[in-house]
């Protein structure tokens, strides 16, 4: 593709880091590189902790083994996500209940929860899609009704934000993702940021396989042993390294993606009513992660997609509803219509958008699709 949907990109100093974490030979976690990816967290996000983890999957996974979900409990969550979402209840031989979508920000819709909760709902499980926030008053106020957790799936959602709250930061728990499709990456890895002070030593405890072995290095413990359930979440030295320079640059690429996504905005006005565009509710600040758009029908989109990857220029559709896949049946249920969900996902087309991609690259894409819509 002349011009490829995603292409990670190098900005900072990363290949110097990733030489002092190799010169080091500390290349496993936890180490001076990953205590400066939590401190930067903390600060610039104004959480109370971050846990660095080798994946967002891996942080979902904490979350709810922090909850203490067992057989048969639920948690709410839209079906239109990523599997790491469902997986991570799942697992705990939990029920993932899926919930319709808004029409103009595909977040979950809140006015959808209440009526969705029964004596098993433990959690409610949002999804920032796009980096645009879900209407967080509202599902907070319906969490302390029902003495629920809320979890933030802010996968797509850093340096995004809700009334000048940082996405991740405004439920109990928040799982940020720096794969190499997101805005900041190291390859692979995430983060989980504890909000809620209760979960912070056990967080700690679950990251190290069920250790205190953060205790013991910080001299509360005179020995580390296994004192609950846990697993090997912590990404390498290595990684923390890379991410470390791509965050100093954080918001020199989210102010790059910004600019992309407005001049796509901007050069997709005219065809409003044929298509339809992303919606920013005043109180979001979002991170210019993705750019889509919405066709009529689902061969139209098939027909789009053809035509631009015939141009050279990469775009893809995104999630299957979980609902509808052989995992969502089996393990999860669905509560009320999904027929946004299910029509959105059929229609929705996302265009290239990464940091380097030029102004002339963006106009060609506007143009082709203008293209499209003019044949």
């Amino acid at each position: 593709m002349s011009i490829p949907f995603n292409r990670p990109g190098l900005k900072g100093r990363e290949l110097e880091y990733i030489s002092q974490a190799l010169e080091s030979r500390h290349l496993s976690g936890d180490g001076p590189f990953t205590k400066k990816c939590h401190a930067w967290l903390e600060r610039e996000l104004h959480t109370p902790s971050a846990l660095l983890t080798h994946s967002c999957t891996a942080a979902l996974e904490m979350s709810m083994l922090l909850d203490d979900l067992n057989p048969g409990d639920e948690v709410i969550m839209p079906s239109f996500t990523f599997v790491s979402t469902a997986n991570a209840v799942a697992l705990r031989g939990a029920v993932p209940v899926f919930v319709d979508i808004r029409h103009d920000t595909l977040n979950l819709d809140e006015k959808l929860i209440e009526e969705a909760i029964t004596p098993r709902t433990r959690a409610i499980m949002v999804v920032h899609y796009a980096g645009v926030a879900c209407e967080m008053d509202t599902i907070l106020a319906i969490a302390r009704k029902h003495n629920l957790m809320v979890c933030e799936d802010a996968a797509q959602g850093l340096l995004a934000y809700y009334k000048g709250r940082a996405l991740g930061t405004i439920g109990d728990l928040g799982c940020i993702s720096f794969h190499e499709t997101k805005n900041v990456v190291s390859g692979e890895g995430g983060a989980l940021l504890i909000n809620n002070e209760r979960f912070k030593l056990r967080a700690e405890i679950i990251r190290e396989k069920g250790t205190n072995r953060s205790q013991f290095f910080r001299g509360q413990v005179d020995k580390y042993t296994w004192v609950d359930i846990g697993s090997s979440y912590l990404p390498s030295e290595v990684l923390a390294a890379l991410l470390l320079a791509q965050l100093e640059v954080s918001r020199e690429i989210t102010t790059e993606r910004l600019a992309t996504w407005n001049r796509y905005h901007a050069g997709f006005a005219s065809l409003e009513g044929r298509v339809s565009r992303p919606h920013i509710p005043s109180d979001c600040q979002h991170n210019g992660h993705l750019y889509y758009l919405l066709a009529s029908s689902l061969e139209e989109r098939t027909s789009l997609l053809a035509f631009l990857k015939s141009r050279g220029i990469g775009s893809v559709f995104h999630y299957v509803p979980l609902h509808t896949a052989p995992a969502g049946l089996k393990y999860g249920r669905t509560h009320g219509s999904l027929g946004f969900t299910d029509s959105c996902s059929e229609r929705l087309l996302r265009l290239p958008l990464w940091s380097g991609l030029s102004p002339a690259d963006v106009d060609r894409v506007i143009e082709t699709v203008h293209e499209f819509y003019r044949k």
